[in-house]
């Protein structure tokens, strides 16, 4: 975590995290085929660490169940994050935890697309075309640097 005098947002506003889905038996049926959706989605990417502060995405509001959509049957998630402040220069970076930790869980079938909740950023189409651009993600991922950052972001501190 980056000190105080080099935060951003030092007094980010917390919210409560919602309950843990409950599994039912078919969800841990093998043998019968669900789809993914929406609040599956929201599972794998709640826990994602905010790069500044010691608290989670969702703790943050920044991802939220109602802000994605799934289309299981033409193999598409689609993420929209809202920074916690219109100017938060860790907005790519955060996108890019989003869509790294959705690649890593989801079958190859599905397109992934993160975005930036419209109206929420200052430079909300520079980020999203970034966060479109699959060799600029690629290029991104082959900085071991940046690698290293993303996946401390990915650790999850809530097992």
């Amino acid at each position: 975590m980056a000190n105080t005098e080099r935060l951003e947002n030092v007094n980010p506003t917390i919210h409560e995290r919602l309950k843990e889905r409950q599994v039912t038996e078919d969800e841990e049926n093998d043998d019968i085929e669900d789809a993914f959706d929406s609040r599956e989605i929201f599972d794998l990417i709640r826990n994602i660490n905010d790069p500044e502060h010691p608290l989670t995405l969702e703790e943050l509001h920044v991802v939220e169940n109602s802000e994605i959509e799934v289309n299981d049957k033409e193999n598409l998630v689609k993420v929209n994050f809202t920074p916690t402040i219109p100017h938060c220069s860790m907005a790519t970076l955060i996108g890019l935890s989003i869509r790294v930790k959705l690649q890593r869980a989801l079958p190859p079938r599905f397109k992934v697309d993160v975005c930036i909740k419209e109206g929420t950023h200052v430079s909300e189409k520079a980020v999203n075309k970034q966060l479109a651009d699959k060799e600029r993600i690629a290029a991104a991922l082959e900085n071991n640097n940046l690698l290293e950052v993303v996946n401390q972001c990915l650790v999850d501190r809530d097992v």
